[in-house]
């Protein structure tokens, strides 16, 4: 599943803004293979890799758009481990990151992921992905809806249309501006992994748009920053609680 370029931690504190041509993450239908880049000498008692486990786990331990859905994961009988649903690599281009539905393993490309916010968006947005491969029969490399359906979800619920990320991006002040970043994001997500026109982008978006947009599940909100995604994953522990007393 691709994210559409300037990729940034939800919530209020965003990261840089990124080059207009990043691409952020993409279905993988095989694995990229290269040569590692040689690295300074000094950089090589700290590798990409280890770094990007590090960021990893504190992301998988503090994130509250991330522990929510580790959480509704394995609610829905699809526990994450980080050892083996999350796989740090070096990506060819500009991609930070993929899920790779064959073998249900998030890829977090090593040598573009640059810190911290970073990785926090990368996670939440491929977690998305995840959980929507979990619960319905999703079929992403041939109908280009169910992968519209899972990109408009993903770009309303993982906080990349925050009021303060579009203020970076130079993008507010318009109606419905919220509806108006996911289509856009959405659209530009499909085109990054999917040799088709705009047009057709555009149509699949529009025939979904309705009923993902309104699928706020694992949510049950559409989570506009990290206190928003806190209440959310209060309110998804008291659930089975809550339903255990009626």
């Amino acid at each position: 599943m691709a994210e559409a370029p300037d990729e940034r931690e939800p919530g209020p504190e965003a990261a840089e803004p990124l080059p207009q041509q990043h691409v952020g993450c993409q279905v993988f239908s095989e694995r990229l293979a290269q040569q590692k880049p040689p690295q300074a000498f000094l950089s090589s008692f700290f590798t990409n890799e280890q770094k990007c486990q590090l960021m990893l786990l504190k992301t998988l331990s503090t994130n509250p758009y991330v522990k929510l859905l580790l959480d509704a994961m394995k609610h829905s009988g699809c526990a994450v481990s980080k050892d083996r649903h999350f796989a740090c690599e070096d990506c060819n281009g500009n991609v930070s990151g993929g899920f790779d539905a064959a073998v249900s393993q998030i890829v977090l490309c090593q040598n573009n992921i640059r810190n911290q916010a970073h990785m926090n968006r990368v996670v939440t947005h491929e977690l998305i992905h995840a959980f929507d491969h979990c619960r319905a029969h999703v079929n992403w490399f041939t109908n280009v809806r169910h992968l519209a359906c899972s990109e408009v979800r993903a770009a309303n619920l993982s906080g990349d249309c925050s009021l303060l990320n579009e203020i970076f991006r130079l993008h507010f002040g318009l109606k419905q501006h919220h509806q108006t970043c996911v289509r856009d994001r959405a659209i530009r997500s499909i085109l990054a992994v999917r040799n088709i026109s705009k047009e057709v982008a555009q149509k699949a978006v529009d025939e979904v748009f309705e009923s993902c947009f309104n699928d706020h599940e694992p949510f049950g909100r559409i989570p506009h920053n990290k206190t928003y995604a806190r209440y959310a994953h209060r309110d998804f522990q008291n659930r089975d609680r809550y339903y255990s007393n009626i």
